[in-house]
């Protein structure tokens, strides 16, 4: 990552865009490099092709290609770019979707900026940050969807999991909830009493269990399966 954070804002709507750079542009000026607008999917790709931003501020709804399919395509062809999704719907299938593509974390376009602004450095970390109340609410979301704890991965009728899901150990599932929680990688390890390194041997564990590649893809197959408790917030 270059010392600034480079950052593109995909959206169809001037306006919101204007408004995501002036947020940017007063919050981050020292650590902000804005690279490029896109207003649409398929422009953001393109653009993400040729200036190899570190973030994406990706719009849900566009026309053309909407913000998921240029999500999926990014994260497909460049695994190293972060993408965090901004809408203003409060969706609770299009934020798993999103996670499950594996997004860095979900905003509604009423954010601070210095919210906003916390989780694009969260995300060019290469970490994850969602809102606290959107991660309530898609633990409230899952749990009244999710399968039933007596039927096995496989006979989930929309299994697309490895049966090594339910094989996390209580370990793996402990830093598996912190990551949802918002911790860092030396934050998890200092409250489970281990090393850093052992912190990120669990996750390669859990990607490997789980067939994911990202924090949030890991956080949206444990939030489909009930595998994170309803307590879980995210720190502010």
């Amino acid at each position: 990552m270059s010392q600034h954070i480079r950052v593109i804002i995909a959206d169809d709507h001037v306006m919101v865009r204007k408004g995501v750079r002036l947020m940017l542009e007063e919050e981050g000026r020292e650590e902000i490099e804005l690279v490029g607008e896109a207003a649409d999917g398929a422009t953001a790709v393109t653009m993400v092709e040729q200036l190899q931003p570190d973030v994406v501020l990706m719009d849900i709804r566009m026309p053309a290609m909407d913000g998921l399919a240029a999500l999926e395509r990014i994260r497909a062809t460049w695994p190293h770019i972060a993408v965090l999704l901004l809408t203003t719907y409060d969706e609770d299938e299009v934020m798993l979707r999103g996670l499950q593509a594996g997004a860095s974390g979900y905003f509604l376009k009423d954010t601070s900026g210095a919210t906003l602004l916390n989780a694009v450095r969260t995300a060019a970390r290469g970490e994850m940050l969602i809102q606290p109340e959107m991660m309530a609410r898609l633990i409230s979301h899952a749990t009244l969807v999710s399968p039933s704890p007596s039927m096995s991965v496989s006979q989930h009728p929309q299994d697309s999991h490895p049966s090594g899901l339910m094989a996390l150990t209580k370990r793996e599932k402990e830093v598996l909830a912190g990551v949802a929680q918002g911790e860092r990688s030396k934050e998890i390890a200092a409250r489970l009493g281990i090393t850093e390194r052992t912190v990120r041997a669990y996750l390669t564990n859990i990607y490997t269990k789980l067939n994911v590649d990202s924090r949030a893809s890991a956080v949206a197959v444990a939030l489909e399966y009930g595998l994170l408790p309803r307590q879980c917030k995210q720190k502010p």
